[in-house]
């Protein structure tokens, strides 16, 4: 999935129409002297404005003129003869119907994902039950959870040392009765399931903890173009809801974060992330917002020498900053190139939760909650055996530096 860039729209990659007709080498003399154009008396002065400028002021006057040639076409397609320019122009053409079919492949796509999530809806069901503590599982669903891993298993057993006696198989617990004191469904589901993905932990503060224990469900809803708006102003996308029950820090008992897609696939062929809109979070007071943090300070009168404790709200880190996305740029922004860099830096990690909680999150609770997906995570960074024995022979290499020379025996020195 590809994101919309606001800026820079008109910049293109290097191709045979924008780039120099002439690649040849550079010599190393030219590279050891420039050749800069003979100064005359009438450029004396604009010779000395340009020395007396600092070096960075220097340097963003010539990246400011390189950027204005960035995407200009070199004349090579220009240059072509009539009949092979006619030949490009249809290619563009066909390129132009392949688009349109991409389009309608991604539109296909959307749709399937939006039957099967109406497929999905019992199941999500059935587990919002059973960690609320409605229901309780059956004998067969536990069964059929508890055959899930055996391989894994029987990898453990295969690892025991031989003289070690053989770990018992851990009994079922598909008809064990339920006792009354038991807590009730699973607590903290939703906020170990969070925790346990990589970029959402570094977002969760312990702060944060306290009110996402109170997060009963996160549920997904596709968009749909009939109910959500008018169809000349339809948009395609999806949202994500985070349902909580009662608590001390908000009254809000659904937060709501929605992705929008634009209209057009990007080049790649994917949907293109336009732009999100989160809920408006009613803080039950300033202490409780999550958000912010209030700092306390107190002022002395200068004239009266009376004192006053003056309190004012300062943005923390918190999971909750989420509901509050940040807003692509539009044309008429005058931010520079960092600001910039930043802002899509958050736009992409915005977008990168929100589809990791649609396809990860919110399919496979249970295997974040339980870790497993971690597990996964951390086999893919091992290629396959190969790459282990690589890493196990440089392991054996540094041993080999580190051990001392072996000893000459005494007979064999004295025969030298």
């Amino acid at each position: 999935m590809d994101i919309g860039k606001k800026k820079d729209s008109d910049l293109t990659a290097p191709t045979p129409q924008n780039t120099p007709l002439s690649n040849a080498p550079i010599e190393r003399e030219a590279l050891a002297r420039p050749a800069v154009p003979t100064i005359g008396e009438e450029d004396e002065g604009a010779s000395d404005a340009v020395a007396g400028l600092p070096s960075a002021a220097l340097t963003g006057m010539i990246q400011d003129r390189l950027s204005t040639l960035v995407g200009r076409s070199s004349g090579y397609i220009e240059s072509l003869p009539d009949e092979v320019r006619r030949r490009v122009e249809g290619l563009k053409g066909l390129n132009v119907e392949h688009q349109k079919l991409e389009a309608a492949f991604q539109r296909e796509l959307l749709a399937l994902e939006k039957a099967f999530a109406e497929r999905y809806e019992p199941l999500y069901a059935r587990r919002r039950e059973i960690v609320l503590g409605s229901v309780e599982p059956t004998a067969a669903e536990v069964e059929a959870g508890e055959a899930v891993d055996p391989e894994d298993d029987e990898e453990d057993e295969d690892a025991e040392d031989e003289d070690e006696a053989p770990r018992e198989k851990p009994r079922s617990l598909a008809n064990i009765s339920i006792k009354t004191d038991a807590p009730k469904g699973v607590p903290e589901f939703w906020l170990t399931a969070l925790k346990n993905h990589v970029a959402l932990s570094e977002l969760i503060t312990e702060r944060d903890e306290g009110a996402l224990r109170h997060l009963t469900d996160v549920r997904l809803r596709y968009l749909d173009s009939q109910g959500d708006a008018a169809p000349d102003q339809a948009q395609q996308g999806f949202q994500l809801l985070f349902v909580f029950a009662k608590n001390e820090f908000f009254t809000n008992e659904v937060l709501t974060k929605t992705y929008f897609y634009q209209d057009e696939v990007g080049l790649s062929g994917d949907l293109v992330y336009d732009h999100a809109e989160g809920t408006e979070i009613a803080w039950t007071s300033a202490e409780n917002d999550l958000t912010h943090r209030v700092e306390t300070k107190k002022q002395r009168n200068k004239n009266t020498n009376e004192t006053r404790t003056v309190k004012r709200l300062v943005p923390t880190d918190s999971f909750f900053h989420f509901f509050a996305p940040p807003v692509p740029p539009s044309d008429d922004d005058d931010a520079d190139e960092d600001e910039l860099d930043a802002l899509e830096e958050r736009l992409e990690l915005d977008y990168q939760v929100g589809e990791d909680l649609k396809d990860r999150i919110i399919p496979h609770a249970i295997d974040f909650f339980t870790g497993k997906a971690l597990q996964v995570e951390n086999a893919d960074e091992w290629d396959d055996e190969d790459a282990l024995d690589d890493y196990d022979d440089e392991d054996d290499d540094d041993e080999d530096d580190d051990a001392p020379p072996a000893r000459q025996d005494p007979q064999e020195c004295k025969q030298q």
